[in-house]
């Protein structure tokens, strides 16, 4: 028998039972939907915290202080004091894979200027920061190498301590602020950053050179972090290598001295970051994953019922020659078509929902191509595998018993 005759005997039953038809598809297109959904939030999730941790500097690599064992309590880094401007120093002498090193110092406080005040932090760092987390200016200028010598007191700020301490669009620069009671001059405006991977506004933040803020603010000689980054993030890890036997080596550690500092990079968070997303992605699409199997059994078992019903119809097929085959093909037919049907209006389904969720709930999503021919391809194999058996049995049939069957 032709396969199109074979589809269009399989559409005219489906036409007799539409209810009952889009009923049994109704797991299908459930199931289709979910796992494109669940899908586009995993990949839109691990996309968006690629994007965003990349913003911060995808090359850049974050050098600290190594929290110590100290009567059986870890100690938190910032209370470690391993790094100092002479590590920074070595550093920029012997490497040969760092393009950019800025040491960083940082510390809480109040903004004020006039009547208004901010809580915000900050960072002192050197002129190189600014490269090393892709970092631009929205107006005025950046502090030079003669205001880190002579630690004077200029700052930049983020558009969020602009936002507040300088409403109604008010020009910042040029303007003096106090941060915990001591003036600083402001020379620029950062480029707006928005929120980081980990839900922190990269805008409230106020930048000035390191020298100024270790003599004004914190009266320390130790540092909290040295920023660095690399030309090509393919030398990212032959950097990280090459720091750890610097930065041994200059605090004299031996062979089986743990590490008093830490050497962590992007592509560790991104990594890390997106094995989490893949999992949850995962996890989410199993779970989706259990309509189909649901609407598989619905298929296999609304084929049994068809099977049933028309077992004088089989019989008369059969008695003017049609093959054990051919009835195995018109009941597989059917069932496909039930399931590709289904899956097609389920990937329809999908594709909205994926879209609502983005505009409603400002969740990111993702619509991969592979997601929408992996469902496809899973709802045909599942119209394979639910319908042959009822298929099978139905091309088993006896014709003299199924004519005779009531």
């Amino acid at each position: 028998m032709k396969i199109t005759n074979l589809f269009l005997i399989a559409l005219k039953a489906l036409r007799r039972n539409k209810l009952r038809a889009l009923l049994t598809m109704l797991g299908i297109i459930i199931g289709v939907a979910a796992v494109i959904a669940m899908v586009a939030i995993g990949q839109g999730s691990k996309k968006s915290i690629q994007d965003q941790l990349s913003s911060m500097g995808s090359n850049m690599i974050t050098i600290r202080p190594n929290s110590n064992v100290a009567a059986g309590a870890r100690l938190d880094f910032s209370s470690v004091q391993t790094l100092t401007l002479a590590d920074v120093e070595l550093l920029k002498k012997e490497s040969k894979y760092l393009n950019a090193i800025s040491p960083a110092v940082s510390s809480r406080g109040q903004a004020i200027n006039g009547s208004l005040n901010w809580p915000t932090s900050m960072q002192g760092v050197d002129i190189d920061y600014l490269k090393i987390r892709n970092w631009q200016l929205k107006d005025g200028a950046v502090f030079r190498e003669s205001d880190i010598h002579s630690a004077n007191k200029v700052c930049l700020i983020g558009q969020t301590v602009a936002d507040n301490i300088f409403p109604y669009g008010a020009d910042p620069i040029g303007q003096i602020i106090r941060f915990n009671k001591i003036p600083f001059r402001i020379i620029g405006v950062l480029e707006s950053k928005g929120e980081n991977a980990f839900g922190q506004d990269q805008d409230d933040i106020i930048i000035s050179p390191y020298s100024t803020v270790q003599k004004r603010i914190t009266n320390s000689i130790y540092l909290q972090n040295i920023y660095a980054s690399t030309a090509d993030e393919s030398q990212t890890q032959l950097a990280t290598d090459e720091i750890e036997q610097i930065m041994r080596a200059a605090h004299k550690l031996k062979t089986k001295d743990e590490d008093d500092f830490s050497v962590r990079t992007q592509a560790e968070l991104i990594n890390t970051y997106s094995s989490t997303s893949q999992l949850l992605t995962v996890l989410l699409t199993a779970i989706a994953g259990i309509s189909l199997l649901i609407g598989g059994i619905g298929i296999m078992n609304i084929m049994y019922v068809s099977v049933t019903e028309r077992t004088k119809e089989i019989g008369l097929r059969m008695s003017i020659g049609a093959t054990g085959k051919d009835i195995l093909l018109q009941f597989l037919v059917e069932a496909i078509l039930i399931s590709l049907t289904g899956g097609l209006i389920g990937i329809g389904l999908g594709v909205v929902a994926s879209e609502l969720i983005q505009s409603l709930l400002h969740w990111p999503t993702l619509i991969s191509e592979s997601s929408v021919i992996f469902s496809f391809l899973v709802c045909a194999i599942t119209g394979i595998f639910f319908g042959y058996y009822p298929a099978l049995k139905a091309s088993r049939l006896d014709p003299i018993e199924a004519l005779h069957f009531e």
